[in-house]
């Protein structure tokens, strides 16, 4: 029996029209444009702020884009799976909203939230389902409005976060091409330095919550850098020594692109370009 792998077949995206701009977030909080520049590497960032527009409008955007480009017909759909930290509720799941949306009627789906990593989950857990033969086409959803929960007085965060969609399709090949490997590690103790304090089952909504900000990200961004560069360059080596990788045999590292100086302490460590 032939041994079955996903390759990606096709991309969609969308990113909102409205641009905020780092002078924009200057009048907000105290910061400029060099100092944002020169400690995140952000220059701008879209944001969905039409108001009754959630997470699903923009998965639905990327979703639309990518079956247009593949010319998939919605009845071929086997699975539908979104990563999102911002979900249009808590229930029903954005997967099952976003199926309804694109007229999906053949399909299950279910969401995923692993935050930062979202992604990356979503790639092995869609390739997995491929490679067990069962399933023909998988679309794979990364969606967030993170706009929803950024706290635009606090210039730690504030500056970092925008609003956007990704979308893939995944099928089967037999060829020796495709999501060829992964390692992904979880670690929970991270919890006490980035995290959103309130608004679940440990601390549900009150008014005292609302009046003391425990609805937004908190950060303890020293940390959280120091982490990242540690834990992203130590995987990408393993991942690389596993399958019989040099540095002079890597073209690309697409790493999560959250902050230009970890990127950079990244691809120093791995001494790729």
């Amino acid at each position: 029996m032939e041994k079955i792998n996903a390759v990606i077949t096709g991309v969609g995206g969308y990113v909102p029209d409205y641009v905020l701009t780092n002078d924009e977030i200057s009048r907000m909080v105290d910061t400029n444009d060099e100092w944002i520049m020169t400690r995140i590497g952000v220059k701008e960032r879209r944001i969905l702020n039409e108001e009754g527009l959630g997470s699903s409008y923009m998965a639905r955007k990327a979703a639309k884009q990518l079956m247009q480009r593949t010319g998939a017909d919605p009845d071929d759909i086997d699975l539908v799976i979104v990563a999102t930290s911002t979900p249009d509720y808590h229930f029903p799941s954005t997967a099952s909203i976003l199926c309804d949306k694109l007229r999906l009627k053949n399909a299950y789906a279910f969401d995923l939230q692993a935050a930062c990593s979202g992604f990356l989950y979503l790639m092995e857990t869609a390739a997995n389902f491929i490679r067990s033969g069962r399933y023909k086409k998988v679309i794979i959803v990364g969606a967030d409005k993170m706009s929803s929960m950024v706290d635009y007085t606090d210039r730690a965060t504030c500056p970092i976060f925008g609003d956007g969609a990704a979308a893939f399709m995944l099928e089967p090949t037999t060829e020796d091409v495709g999501i060829m490997d992964a390692i992904l590690r979880t670690d929970g103790k991270g919890l006490p330095f980035l995290h959103m304090k309130a608004g679940g089952s440990v601390c549900p909504p009150s008014y005292f919550t609302v009046d003391n900000h425990m609805h937004y990200i908190y950060q303890e961004g020293r940390t959280v850098f120091k982490y990242a560069v540690s834990n992203m360059s130590d995987v990408s080596a393993a991942i690389a020594e596993k399958n019989g990788l040099t540095k002079d045999s890597i073209d690309w590292v697409i790493p999560h692109q959250a902050n230009l100086r970890i990127i950079d302490a990244v691809a120093h460590r791995l001494e790729v370009p």
